[in-house]
């Protein structure tokens, strides 16, 4: 599942929970679901963040920004 798959169906699952209309055991599923999503959705930027550091390096291995400019 992609990132944005990944985020849309947690926004899914919030506006589900929120309405507020399910049983505790669906909403213990969505809220287990959910949280699988999280820490998939995390994972994805975490790697995604550490793409760009390696991009953002000079041949020397010293960045091109400054965290300031972050």
């Amino acid at each position: 599942m992609s990132f944005e798959e990944a985020l849309a169906r947690l926004e899914s699952l919030v506006n589900k929970l929120e309405e507020g209309n399910l049983s505790l055991e669906e909403s213990l599923e969505l809220f287990a679901e959910g949280i699988k999503l999280t820490k998939q959705c995390n994972k994805q930027l975490e790697e995604a963040e550490k793409q760009i550091c390696m991009l953002m390096e000079d041949k020397n291995g010293n960045s091109v920004i400054r965290e300031e400019e972050l």
